[in-house]
């Protein structure tokens, strides 16, 4: 495993380097060099490293979200609270719903075999859009309307609705007794949790900084390993309470940043560098689940579901901007950041042919072209849009 680990390091560092000079996303280099390497084309990987895929890419994602939380300002998320609360449902809604009937038109689905595979796709991919969002922040791009923060703050927790109606129908499927009010109270009852969850331990936290003198690097140390015991607490109660433990891990440095502006600044610097190794293990271990053959099996009706989709989640992206300050520009700006799909899509994709489902297999070959499609339209959109779409703020603006 040692073996993958170094050749992940190298040659993502590569590809890295390779595409940001050709002035592409670096991190759509990794994530096809991942496909490349991964099991379905090259097999260079080592089986061990592969079955820790889940528990890795899990600690670079709550690296990359304490490092937000630790970037975005309380003003900031004042005046896009409500607005990023719209995207965060809205669009999801509308591309999952949008897939759940059109998929009986075209694949001859049940509705509920269309919601399952709707609510697979809908989910949006913190790892694509919330690094960009961050180095948007640093430099004040879109500072005006504060759009990064409002696409960050939204993008978080439109995962939470999608995986949340995904099991609801999941449930359906299976015949088990679900009420789908219940689960709808459950989303901002799993949001509240994580939230006061991340809240009560960022107050310790502070408690403890204030209290006694602790090396900047120790304290990184505490919180990822707190941040970590956070997620372990939502899967042990997982089967009683949803906890959206991954909001409850921004709070932390949200809170952080609130209560000691200082010390989160010398913080985010750490988290910065600690990136740089978990953003490689992130995109190319998501590139590694994805399995170019069963993509190819979705072929053109895949294609049309999934752009019928996005036109859908589009709309619903104009919808939750509607009435705010945003110009038409910025509202494109959130219009492409909202498109890519990967982390959720290859977690939770072959959950439905490893249970039986007979769809199955055509599900997971739609929710991998998803990623396929949409990971390097959005990341290549992001970054080419940011410079039409974004004007850059100066500090005393």
């Amino acid at each position: 495993m040692t073996t993958s680990l170094a050749l992940m390091l190298i040659l993502g560092m590569a590809a890295n380097a390779l595409f940001v000079k050709m002035r592409l996303p670096g991190l759509l280099g990794m994530l096809l060099l991942g496909v490349l390497l991964g099991p379905y084309v090259l097999n260079w990987l080592d089986p061990d490293m592969l079955r820790m895929s889940g528990d890795l890419r899990l600690l670079a994602l709550i690296i990359i979200l304490l490092r937000a939380g630790l970037g975005i300002k309380r003003e900031a998320l004042n005046r896009v609270g409500v607005t990023a609360l719209k995207l965060s449902c809205i669009p999801g809604l509308c591309e999952g719903f949008a897939i759940a009937f059109v998929s009986i038109y075209l694949l001859g689905f049940s509705f509920i075999e269309g919601g399952i595979l709707g609510f697979i796709v809908a989910a949006v991919s913190p790892a694509v859009v919330v690094p960009p969002m961050l180095n948007f922040i640093d430099r004040r791009v879109g500072a005006k309307n504060n759009v990064p923060t409002l696409i960050l703050a939204g993008a978080s927790i439109d995962d939470v609705f999608a995986i949340t109606l995904f099991s609801a129908f999941l449930g359906l499927y299976g015949g088990h007794h679900v009420n789908i009010g219940l689960q709808l109270l459950g989303i901002p009852l799993s949001i509240v949790l994580g939230i006061g969850l991340g809240l009560v331990v960022s107050i310790v936290l502070v408690r403890l900084f204030t209290t006694y003198y602790i090396r900047s690097t120790k304290k990184v140390m505490m919180i990822l390993g707190v941040a970590i015991f956070l997620t372990a607490v939502e899967k042990t109660l997982k089967a009683r309470v949803e906890i959206a433990s991954l909001l409850g891990v921004m709070t932390i440095g949200f809170i952080l940043l609130e209560k000691m502006p200082e010390v989160a600044a010398k913080l985010a610097g750490k988290f910065n560098r600690i990136w740089l190794f978990a953003e490689i293990l992130l995109f190319m271990l998501v590139g590694a689940q994805v399995n170019i053959h069963v993509a190819l099996d979705a072929g053109l009706t895949g294609l049309l579901l999934i752009a019928i989709g996005l036109a859908a989640r589009s709309v619903g992206v104009v919808l939750s901007t509607f009435g705010t300050p945003l110009t038409s520009r910025e509202r494109f700006f959130c219009i492409v950041s909202y498109l890519p799909k990967a982390t959720v899509q290859a977690a939770i994709g072959a959950i439905p042919l490893s249970m039986g489902v007979p769809s199955g297999d055509v599900i997971l070959a739609i929710a991998v072209l998803s990623i396929l499609i949409t990971a390097p339209i959005g990341a290549i959109g992001i970054e080419y849009f940011s410079k039409r779409c974004l004007e850059v703020e100066s500090e005393s603006a």
